[in-house]
């Protein structure tokens, strides 16, 4: 992996999966969003995951994704392979494997909510199964249930479990599992935008950003400022960025993404039921804080990239 220690750092947009008029995987516009994201400075890309609405893709669509992304760019490829399936997360993470992945965004299972034990059992079958680094990823808002803080510990101990993504919200736990996991080959990543500068602060290596996906410049020189103990850059780009961080979870996500990247011409806003097209007042605030930023930007001097 790109990194200091052979390990994730740095600024990961978890892609969207855009579509075609109908329906389908728009693989063309799938690569270009991959190269986009690449020139821009990105240390790698996480397609499949929540934001590239891995629900309502079939199996061997997700093959599909995986290896579009993979074959357009140098940069490392984390793919999303969870479920609330155990044999249908190692069956992605096989599938992602075979497509070329340098590693694997594993959520925890949703819905049927396992007890501790059964979290850590199906991570370890997942890591036992496919000789990839594997990520787990904490979003209790999404799975119903939070990951167990020992287990998480406890599974930084297997070879292959390499990072946690956390999106729960809660800094002072992202604390303890960087504080508990420092022996390990493991690192902390945010899932949250508004939470990756204070969770660079308390030792997280870096980023799984929605943002980035709009924003891939001024993320990546966010990261990478606070990585190099740049605080004050660092701190200035998180505040002109944090009204977009806030506007892309003003409906679910990546209902407004996807939208924002319309605006900006990285191709149309299509979604797969049961989400739907964002609303119109979403849309209009949208398009102010993305003219703020281009705004912010020409001070700067800076380019802001539009198709």
């Amino acid at each position: 992996m790109t990194t200091h220690h052979d390990t994730f750092a740095g600024v990961y947009p978890a892609m969207t999966t855009p579509f075609t008029d109908s329906n389908d995987v728009d693989h063309e516009q799938l690569a270009a969003d991959a190269r986009r994201l690449e020139a821009a400075g990105v240390d790698g890309l996480v397609p499949v995951g929540s934001t590239g609405e891995s629900a309502t893709l079939t199996h061997d669509e997700h093959g599909e994704v995986v290896e579009t992304v993979v074959e357009a760019v140098d940069v490392p490829v984390v793919a999303g392979t969870g479920s609330n399936s155990t044999h249908e997360a190692v069956d992605l993470s096989e599938r992602a494997a075979a497509a070329g992945a340098d590693a694997l965004l594993l959520i925890s299972p949703y819905y049927n909510k396992p007890e501790p034990r059964g979290q850590y059992e199906h991570f370890t079958a997942v890591a036992d199964a496919v000789d990839l680094p594997q990520v787990v990823y904490n979003v209790p808002s999404r799975t119903g249930r939070s990951l167990d803080l020992d287990t998480v510990v406890e599974l930084a101990e297997h070879p292959n479990v390499r990072g946690y993504k956390a999106a729960s919200g809660d800094l002072n736990r992202i604390s303890e599992i960087v504080e508990r996991t420092r022996g390990e080959a493991f690192d902390v990543l945010s899932g949250d935008d508004g939470l990756t500068l204070p969770t660079i602060a308390v030792g997280g290596t870096g980023t799984i950003s929605v943002a980035a996906n709009v924003e891939p410049e001024r993320t990546t020189e966010l990261v990478h400022a606070a990585l190099d103990g740049d605080v004050a850059r660092a701190r200035d780009v998180h505040h002109d960025l944090s009204p977009l961080f806030r506007e892309l979870f003003r409906e679910t996500n990546p209902i407004p993404v996807k939208e924002a990247m319309e605006i900006r011409g990285y191709g149309p806003a299509d979604l797969r039921l049961p989400l739907t097209r964002a609303s119109e007042e979403t849309r209009a605030v949208l398009a102010d804080v993305l003219a703020d930023l281009e705004a912010t930007a020409d001070a700067d001097g800076s380019e802001v990239e539009t198709a």
